[in-house]
Protein backbone atom coordinates (compact mmCIF):
# COMPACT_ATOMS: atom_id res chain seq x y z
CA UNK A 1 0.00 0.00 0.00
CA UNK A 2 1.52 3.52 -1.46
CA UNK A 3 0.42 5.86 1.59
CA UNK A 4 2.61 9.65 0.35
CA UNK A 5 6.14 8.66 0.25
CA UNK A 6 5.79 5.25 1.95
CA UNK A 7 5.35 1.70 0.95
CA UNK A 8 3.45 -0.16 3.74
CA UNK A 9 3.65 -3.76 3.60
CA UNK A 10 2.41 -6.43 6.26
CA UNK A 11 4.56 -9.20 6.58
CA UNK A 12 2.28 -11.02 9.15
CA UNK A 13 1.55 -10.92 13.12
CA UNK A 14 2.76 -7.64 14.06
CA UNK A 15 5.38 -7.08 11.11
CA UNK A 16 5.70 -4.67 9.00
CA UNK A 17 8.13 -3.33 6.34
CA UNK A 18 7.93 0.60 5.82
CA UNK A 19 10.45 1.43 2.27
CA UNK A 20 10.98 5.19 1.74
CA UNK A 21 14.20 4.28 0.02
CA UNK A 22 15.50 3.26 3.19
CA UNK A 23 13.77 -0.16 4.42
CA UNK A 24 12.27 0.16 7.99
CA UNK A 25 10.87 -3.05 9.89
CA UNK A 26 8.88 -3.65 13.02
CA UNK A 27 8.98 -6.43 14.76
CA UNK A 28 10.15 -8.73 12.31
CA UNK A 29 9.19 -12.37 12.37
CA UNK A 30 8.70 -15.53 10.38
CA UNK A 31 9.65 -13.40 7.36
CA UNK A 32 12.18 -13.38 4.07
CA UNK A 33 13.50 -10.21 3.95
CA UNK A 34 15.72 -7.59 2.14
CA UNK A 35 18.56 -6.07 4.22
CA UNK A 36 17.03 -3.33 6.57
CA UNK A 37 18.09 -0.04 7.24
CA UNK A 38 16.65 0.77 10.39
CA UNK A 39 14.94 -2.48 12.70
CA UNK A 40 12.41 -1.23 15.27
CA UNK A 41 11.77 -3.47 18.38
CA UNK A 42 8.58 -2.81 20.42
CA UNK A 43 9.22 -5.50 23.22
CA UNK A 44 11.35 -8.95 23.60
CA UNK A 45 8.90 -11.74 23.37
CA UNK A 46 9.65 -14.18 21.17
CA UNK A 47 7.30 -13.03 18.18
CA UNK A 48 8.52 -9.33 18.16
CA UNK A 49 12.12 -9.77 19.03
CA UNK A 50 13.37 -12.96 16.68
CA UNK A 51 16.89 -12.91 16.80
CA UNK A 52 16.78 -15.30 13.81
CA UNK A 53 14.65 -12.75 11.60
CA UNK A 54 16.81 -9.96 12.48
CA UNK A 55 19.90 -11.96 12.01
CA UNK A 56 18.41 -12.53 8.23
CA UNK A 57 17.80 -8.46 8.14
CA UNK A 58 20.77 -6.50 9.52
CA UNK A 59 23.74 -5.60 7.67
CA UNK A 60 26.36 -3.85 8.68
CA UNK A 61 24.86 -0.27 9.27
CA UNK A 62 21.58 -0.88 10.76
CA UNK A 63 20.11 0.59 13.03
CA UNK A 64 18.48 -1.65 15.48
CA UNK A 65 16.26 0.24 17.85
CA UNK A 66 14.62 -1.60 20.45
CA UNK A 67 13.65 -1.19 24.97
CA UNK A 68 16.80 -1.89 26.62
CA UNK A 69 15.64 -5.31 27.87
CA UNK A 70 16.18 -6.26 24.41
CA UNK A 71 19.45 -5.57 24.28
CA UNK A 72 21.16 -8.40 25.72
CA UNK A 73 19.56 -10.53 22.69
CA UNK A 74 20.40 -8.17 20.40
CA UNK A 75 24.22 -8.41 21.32
CA UNK A 76 24.73 -11.78 19.63
CA UNK A 77 24.53 -10.65 16.54
CA UNK A 78 27.46 -10.38 14.29
CA UNK A 79 28.68 -7.43 12.17
CA UNK A 80 28.73 -3.74 12.96
CA UNK A 81 25.11 -2.84 13.86
CA UNK A 82 24.13 0.48 15.29
CA UNK A 83 22.21 -0.58 18.70
CA UNK A 84 19.88 2.54 20.08
CA UNK A 85 17.79 2.18 23.21
CA UNK A 86 14.26 3.64 23.36
CA UNK A 87 11.62 4.24 26.97
CA UNK A 88 8.49 5.30 26.68
CA UNK A 89 8.28 9.09 25.97
CA UNK A 90 11.50 9.21 24.29
CA UNK A 91 11.90 10.39 20.67
CA UNK A 92 15.11 9.48 18.33
CA UNK A 93 15.88 10.74 14.77
CA UNK A 94 17.74 8.18 12.47
CA UNK A 95 18.04 8.66 9.31
CA UNK A 96 15.67 11.83 8.74
CA UNK A 97 13.10 9.42 10.67
CA UNK A 98 11.81 10.34 13.48
CA UNK A 99 10.50 8.07 16.25
CA UNK A 100 8.64 8.54 19.04
CA UNK A 101 8.26 5.69 22.02
CA UNK A 102 4.50 4.82 22.93
CA UNK A 103 3.42 2.81 26.31
CA UNK A 104 1.99 -0.41 25.35
CA UNK A 105 0.38 -2.81 28.10
CA UNK A 106 -2.13 -4.91 29.18
CA UNK A 107 -4.55 -3.32 31.47
CA UNK A 108 -6.35 -6.68 33.56
CA UNK A 109 -3.07 -9.01 32.86
CA UNK A 110 0.90 -9.30 33.10
CA UNK A 111 1.68 -10.54 29.87
CA UNK A 112 2.03 -7.34 28.97
CA UNK A 113 2.60 -5.52 32.37
CA UNK A 114 2.56 -1.72 32.03
CA UNK A 115 6.18 -0.99 34.67
CA UNK A 116 7.97 -3.38 31.67
CA UNK A 117 8.10 0.12 29.79
CA UNK A 118 7.27 -1.97 26.66
CA UNK A 119 6.44 0.50 23.57
CA UNK A 120 4.72 0.97 20.60
CA UNK A 121 5.90 3.33 17.70
CA UNK A 122 5.16 6.58 16.31
CA UNK A 123 7.18 7.61 13.19
CA UNK A 124 6.92 11.02 11.43
CA UNK A 125 8.21 10.28 7.41
CA UNK A 126 7.72 14.13 5.75
CA UNK A 127 3.95 14.88 7.00
CA UNK A 128 2.54 11.34 7.47
CA UNK A 129 2.73 9.74 10.83
CA UNK A 130 2.37 5.98 11.26
CA UNK A 131 1.41 4.57 14.85
CA UNK A 132 2.42 0.69 15.45
CA UNK A 133 0.95 0.19 18.99
CA UNK A 134 3.06 -2.94 19.71
CA UNK A 135 1.24 -5.37 22.15
CA UNK A 136 -1.15 -3.51 23.65
CA UNK A 137 -4.98 -3.35 25.43
CA UNK A 138 -6.91 -0.04 24.84
CA UNK A 139 -5.42 2.45 27.46
CA UNK A 140 -5.80 5.79 28.26
CA UNK A 141 -2.29 7.28 26.46
CA UNK A 142 -4.32 6.28 23.39
CA UNK A 143 -6.52 9.78 23.54
CA UNK A 144 -3.04 11.75 23.14
CA UNK A 145 -2.73 10.81 19.91
CA UNK A 146 -6.07 11.72 18.66
CA UNK A 147 -6.10 13.53 15.24
CA UNK A 148 -2.65 13.30 15.39
CA UNK A 149 -2.07 9.79 13.24
CA UNK A 150 -1.92 9.09 9.29
CA UNK A 151 -2.11 5.42 9.79
CA UNK A 152 -2.66 2.89 12.75
CA UNK A 153 -1.72 -0.47 13.03
CA UNK A 154 -3.84 -1.87 15.92
CA UNK A 155 -3.60 -5.44 17.12
CA UNK A 156 -6.88 -7.03 17.16
CA UNK A 157 -6.22 -10.55 18.04
CA UNK A 158 -7.14 -10.72 21.35
CA UNK A 159 -5.52 -12.85 24.53
CA UNK A 160 -2.14 -10.98 24.60
CA UNK A 161 -3.70 -7.69 23.41
CA UNK A 162 -6.51 -5.93 22.49
CA UNK A 163 -9.37 -7.52 20.39
CA UNK A 164 -11.71 -6.37 17.67
CA UNK A 165 -13.94 -4.67 19.36
CA UNK A 166 -11.43 -2.88 21.65
CA UNK A 167 -9.39 -2.29 19.14
CA UNK A 168 -12.12 -0.39 17.11
CA UNK A 169 -12.58 1.79 20.30
CA UNK A 170 -9.01 2.78 19.85
CA UNK A 171 -9.30 3.54 16.36
CA UNK A 172 -12.52 5.60 16.98
CA UNK A 173 -10.23 7.37 20.26
CA UNK A 174 -7.01 8.09 17.66
CA UNK A 175 -8.73 8.95 14.47
CA UNK A 176 -6.65 7.98 11.74
CA UNK A 177 -6.91 8.70 8.56
CA UNK A 178 -6.73 5.12 8.09
CA UNK A 179 -6.94 2.25 11.07
CA UNK A 180 -4.85 -1.67 9.82
CA UNK A 181 -5.53 -4.66 12.03
CA UNK A 182 -2.59 -6.66 12.81
CA UNK A 183 -1.29 -9.44 15.53
CA UNK A 184 -3.34 -12.35 13.98
CA UNK A 185 -2.81 -15.19 12.03
CA UNK A 186 0.12 -16.40 13.23
CA UNK A 187 0.06 -16.95 17.33
CA UNK A 188 -3.19 -15.90 18.10
CA UNK A 189 -6.49 -14.38 16.09
CA UNK A 190 -7.51 -15.12 12.50
CA UNK A 191 -8.77 -13.33 9.67
CA UNK A 192 -12.21 -13.16 11.21
CA UNK A 193 -10.80 -11.20 13.48
CA UNK A 194 -9.50 -8.16 11.36
CA UNK A 195 -12.59 -8.10 9.33
CA UNK A 196 -15.04 -7.62 12.78
CA UNK A 197 -12.56 -4.88 13.40
CA UNK A 198 -12.65 -3.49 9.42
CA UNK A 199 -16.41 -3.48 9.96
CA UNK A 200 -16.56 -1.70 13.01
CA UNK A 201 -14.49 0.61 12.55
CA UNK A 202 -16.66 1.22 8.94
CA UNK A 203 -19.54 1.76 11.32
CA UNK A 204 -18.36 4.22 13.72
CA UNK A 205 -17.06 6.75 10.41
CA UNK A 206 -13.20 5.32 10.77
CA UNK A 207 -11.55 3.88 7.52
CA UNK A 208 -9.86 0.51 7.61
CA UNK A 209 -8.64 -1.77 5.69
CA UNK A 210 -6.75 -5.65 5.82
CA UNK A 211 -4.04 -5.41 3.79
CA UNK A 212 -2.85 -8.61 2.07
CA UNK A 213 0.37 -10.58 3.79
Amino acid sequence: MKIGDIDLRWLGNASFLLDIGKKIYIDPYQIEGEEADIILITHPHYDHCSIEDIKKLAKSGTTIVCTPDCQSKIARLDGEVELKLIDVGQTLEVSGVKIGAIPAYNVNTTNHSKEERWVGYLLKVGEIVVYHAGDTDLIPEMEKLQGKVTVALLPVGGTYTMNAKQAAEAATIIKPELAIPMHYGEVVGSRADAEEFVRLCQEQGVKAQILEK
